[in-house]
């Protein structure tokens, strides 16, 4: 299994649940989602910080990736499989906040 088939996984799995928790919250109460601005700066700002930690987490000899199981693109020296991970949290955790919220609100 190489690292992208698993990072796919992942934000299929957070795509899923993130649009039942959603569609189950607007249904309930007419819960409206997480502002925009605020999950493209959070996306943003997630993004950023992967390349410039993974970068030097990596390139201080923490960790290494084998060739054979990265699809060969990188950001800095992070492959673009490790983005994948921050992605499927700013997917899945407003989805879930409004979902959550919305529970609590009953």
């Amino acid at each position: 299994m190489t690292y992208l088939m698993l990072a796919l996984g992942f934000l299929a799995a957070a795509t899923v649940v993130a649009v039942v928790a959603r569609v189950a919250a607007t249904r309930r109460t007419g819960a409206r989602p997480a502002g925009w601005r605020a999950v493209v700066l959070a996306t943003v700002a997630l993004l950023l910080l992967t390349a410039v930690f993974d970068t030097i987490m990596i390139a201080s000899g923490l960790f290494a990736y084998s060739d054979a199981h990265i699809s060969g693109l990188r950001i800095g020296l992070a492959p673009v499989e490790d983005f994948a991970y921050p992605l499927a949290a700013v997917i899945l955790l407003p989805a879930l906040w409004t979902y959550l919220g919305s529970r609590r609100d009953r």
